[in-house]
């Protein structure tokens, strides 16, 4: 892509306003926690301190409008506390330049490596260095100093008060995390009624899980709802894939398929039914339609094998699903529900920090993204500084609140911030032209301003950004500022702030087009190691609850690295980089490849035989050949090689002849006759995995003929 498309895209990228779900009562909450604190600080201290309060309690909310699953109280409480550290720290360094900008430099690299322990952490980190630039001009003593900073703190801690006092759909987030869930499963489940090879994006499923890994304190009054839920949500889903492949005994036509949709059917209308009752917080109300076609008797007669035991199996999980979903307890065997636990908030501080520490490394993008944002903020300050506007810390402030650790977030966050802030200037110079508001007037319109900007906020960067840039000039008006003195300024600082942020990512770039060879291969390791665990359980079947941890352990590792690919991926499309070893064709193809290995292992682990089963030890083999030949195969495509996979090749020769040797039938590899055992069934899938593996090797060969040509399907998937 050329640098001017680039810029066309994430400029329209960042002007955008999209339709969301507003919540006011939630953005009342932060407004009235705000007009406190602005409220008492000009009652007690005057309108500088209530300037600095206001601050701090507005940053206190914006953490908690963050996509975070911790509690929104302690959020609020971290992000005050830290915001008064900075403003201390700030303002005791400010009147030695030297050591200001130590400060400064130490600080910003700190809050660009924060990006490393997740996108809430960095964002409160880089907002207290933004902020801490406005606020350190407001003190006169060091004594002011300390009452701005404890202000900061009280404004965190009614933030959090009000959040605990008036609670606004109490675990909502998480409620619609396994409500999300539960419906991308009954879309999956509609979706293989017409494409029985349907593609899945687990990422509704990582949101849940991330949604219920809780502190203690959460653990103990999660609804009885949140309970089990999401790990039968997690075991519909091969279920429903095993229900509707061709290649496990259902033909593409005929009785059994018309059977298969009618189950699928009502299993998506039943998980829709428990998504609504989980979001709502009601009782699950199922059309009784659902209910008779997953009770039709005949079933066993229609279905044989590996479909017959899905139709049953999925009866008993939205069974299950049912009755948690509403609440109900009966005498039977409930889900697992050990809580996945969170670390408390000072139990927090050694993984943040293990985190930080792990960027510390050259090829990483979030340590180039602290160097680059250390570099913006100093030069920016020191430009800001000699440029003869005053209020020189626009010009920082713009590009800490701007910069982001991939291009496209910097790009399009850079033009909403100065299109928002033209709007935001214009709408409230005119209001303070027309009206000549007082400190009490401008205090009130700086909390509509944030109110407007809480309830905006996720409409779209330009809208929230028009909001602040109002907040901004009313609170300084509140403070005996004139209107006047941030209308030029402000504009063109801000300008200056959002071009050093461009240029920046332009001369030291973190490009994930690079790097797409290395997610790829991370993904192919990570699901090579998720096959081999799954076919290591059919060939040593006497331990399943070791063997289960390193299946579920793989499982989530490989969903990791896909979700890592599909990141970089779109990342790279906005990038005005060419390709360097992996074209856009050959990426799309090599991704169908990887998706279809790992859906071959998730069919597996749906079949995986008891513990009284016999060991296979042809399986065995295969296992170890697969963790060997996908490790070598990620190899050879970080270093631009073809993978090669001789070795499971020879392993599943090996295994024919094995079964041939003992009398077997042996499966046919062309996958025309179903699977009636757990032998045949892991034999079937091993063809197909090396099946997987062989289109991978084709989509990575420049000199291989296209994908649309070898026999793929409608969708553009392999068939099976």
């Amino acid at each position: 892509m050329s640098w001017f498309r680039a810029l066309k895209e994430t400029g329209r990228s960042g002007l955008t306003v999209e339709r969301k779900r507003l919540e006011p009562l939630v953005a009342v909450r932060a407004a009235a926690g705000l007009a406190i604190m602005l409220g008492f600080g000009l009652w007690a201290f005057g309108p500088l301190a209530a300037a600095s309060s206001a601050f701090g309690a507005f940053q206190a909310a914006m953490a908690t409008f963050q996509r975070s699953w911790r509690p929104r109280p302690t959020l609020a409480l971290v992000s005050g506390t830290t915001l008064a550290v900075s403003t201390f720290l700030g303002y005791v360094t400010i009147s030695r330049l030297p050591l200001f900008l130590v400060l400064l430099m130490v600080w910003t690299f700190l809050a660009g490596l924060a990006w490393g322990a997740g996108p809430t952490t960095g964002l409160i980190a880089a907002s207290n260095v933004a902020i801490m630039l406005i606020t350190i001009t407001l003190p006169t003593s060091v004594a002011e100093a300390a009452v701005h900073a404890a202000m900061m703190i009280v404004g965190g801690l009614v933030q959090a008060t009000l959040i605990v006092l008036f609670p606004v759909r109490r675990w909502g987030a998480q409620r619609d995390a396994l409500a999300d869930a539960l419906a991308a499963e009954a879309d999956y489940a509609r979706r293989l009624r017409h494409d029985p090879v349907a593609r899945f994006d687990p990422e509704p499923l990582m949101a849940a899980r991330d949604a219920a890994t809780l502190t203690p304190r959460q653990a103990r009054t999660r609804p009885a709802e949140l309970r089990g839920s999401r790990l039968l949500a997690e075991r519909i889903r091969p279920v429903l894939a095993t229900l509707a492949d061709p290649a496990l005994g259902v033909p593409d036509e005929g009785r059994a398929r018309d059977r298969v949709r009618e189950l699928l059917a009502a299993a998506a209308t039943v998980l829709d039914a428990s998504a609504s009752a989980i979001r709502h917080g009601g009782e699950v109300d199922v059309p009784p339609a659902a209910l008779a076609a997953l009770r039709t008797p005949d079933t066993g007669a229609i279905l044989k094998g590996p479909s017959a035991r899905a139709a049953t199996r999925l009866g008993t999980l939205l069974q299950d699903v049912v009755e948690t979903a509403g609440g109900a307890h009966t005498d039977g065997p409930r889900p697992h529900t050990r809580s996945l636990r969170r670390p408390s908030l000072l139990g927090l501080v050694p993984v943040t920090l293990r985190a930080m520490r792990g960027e510390l490394r050259r090829d990483s993008p979030i340590a180039r993204h602290a160097v680059r944002i250390t570099a913006v903020a100093v030069a920016g300050y020191l430009i800001g500084a000699a440029l003869p506007f005053g209020h020189g810390y626009w010009a920082p402030l713009t590009a800490v609140m701007t910069m982001r650790p991939d291009f496209s977030q910097t790009y399009s966050r850079a033009v909403a911030r100065f299109g928002g802030t033209l709007i935001g200037i214009a709408l409230a110079t005119g209001i303070m032209q027309v009206a000549h508001p007082g400190t009490y007037l401008s205090g009130a319109l700086a909390v509509l301003s944030a109110g407007l900007t809480y309830l905006l906020m996720r409409t779209g960067q330009i809208a929230a950004q028009a909001c602040i840039a109002a907040y901004v000039v009313f609170l300084l008006g509140m403070g005996g500022e004139a209107w006047t003195q941030t209308v030029t300024e402000r504009l063109l600082l801000t300008l200056a702030g959002g071009l050093l942020a461009m240029l920046a990512y332009a001369v030291y770039p973190a490009w994930e087009t690079p790097r797409l060879r290395t997610r790829l291969a991370d993904w192919l390791a990570a699901t090579g190691r998720y096959a081999g665990a799954v076919v290591g359980r059919y060939a040593a079947p006497g331990d399943p609850e070791r063997s289960a941890h390193e299946v579920r352990e793989a499982l989530l590792a490989g969903r990791t690295a896909r979700m890592d690919w599909h990141t970089a991926v779109a990342r790279a499309e906005n990038e005005p980089v060419r390709h360097r070893g992996l074209s856009r064709t050959a990426a799309e193809e090599a991704e169908e490849a990887v998706a279809q290995f790992g859906r071959v292992a998730m069919l597996l682990e749906a079949h995986v035989p008891g513990r009284d089963a016999p060991p296979n030890p042809a399986a065995t083999r295969f296992a170890d050949v697969l963790r060997t030949v996908t490790d070598r195969g990620a190899k050879a495509v970080r270093e631009r090689r073809v993978p090669r996979w001789d070795g499971a090749r020879e392993a599943l020769a090996a295994w024919d002849a094995q079964d041939a040797g003992r009398g077997e039938a042996a499966t046919d590899t062309g996958h025309e006759e179903a699977a009636t055992d757990t032998g045949a069934v892991v034999r079937l899938g091993a063809a197909l995995l090396l099946e997987a593996l062989d289109e991978l090797s084709e989509a990575l060969d420049t000199g291989a003929p296209p994908m649309s040509v070898r026999g793929r399907g409608d969708s553009g998937r392999p068939r099976s």
